[in-house]
């Protein structure tokens, strides 16, 4: 990589950094206009749609939620954000928790968190054995 290449590099991710509050809500404008064109695909074509969310405490999943969410129809979209699970759940096949969120025909449900963390996040976390995950990466193709 040459120096004019890093120095790119650097101008924008330092642009990126820098995203002045009117341009970021003209891009939240576009965003939420396309966001109103999917929730009336879904509802007239009677699909189901499931959106992820993952990062951290405090990476910002909450407030960008909340941005999707507030121009969009709360019949069409649906926030899952789980608790830990009680002791009854964590005795299930880890994806039962989830399946009763799933959404129904002309929904779209987002997860604050999700089930996939079980391989990575909770692995790497000491959150669950080898052997949990061993067992999750078999079920979840399957499922």
């Amino acid at each position: 990589m040459n120096k004019h290449s890093e120095t790119l590099r650097e101008e924008e991710h330092v642009e990126h950094k820098k995203l002045g509050k009117d341009r970021y809500n003209k891009q939240m404008k576009k965003l939420q206009i396309e966001l109103a064109h999917l929730q009336a695909w879904v509802k007239k074509s009677g699909s189901r749609v499931i959106i992820l969310f993952e990062g951290r405490d405090a990476a910002g999943k909450g407030g960008m939620i909340k941005r999707i969410t507030e121009r969009v129809s709360p019949r069409v979209f649906r926030v899952i954000a789980l608790p830990s699970p009680s002791d009854r759940e964590k005795s299930q096949i880890f994806m039962q928790r989830y399946i009763q969120h799933f959404p129904a025909a002309g929904e779209i449900v987002i997860f604050d968190r999700s089930w996939y963390n079980r391989a990575g996040v909770e692995r790497v976390m000491g959150f669950c054995s080898e052997k949990t995950t061993r067992r999750f990466l078999e079920l979840t193709p399957l499922f």
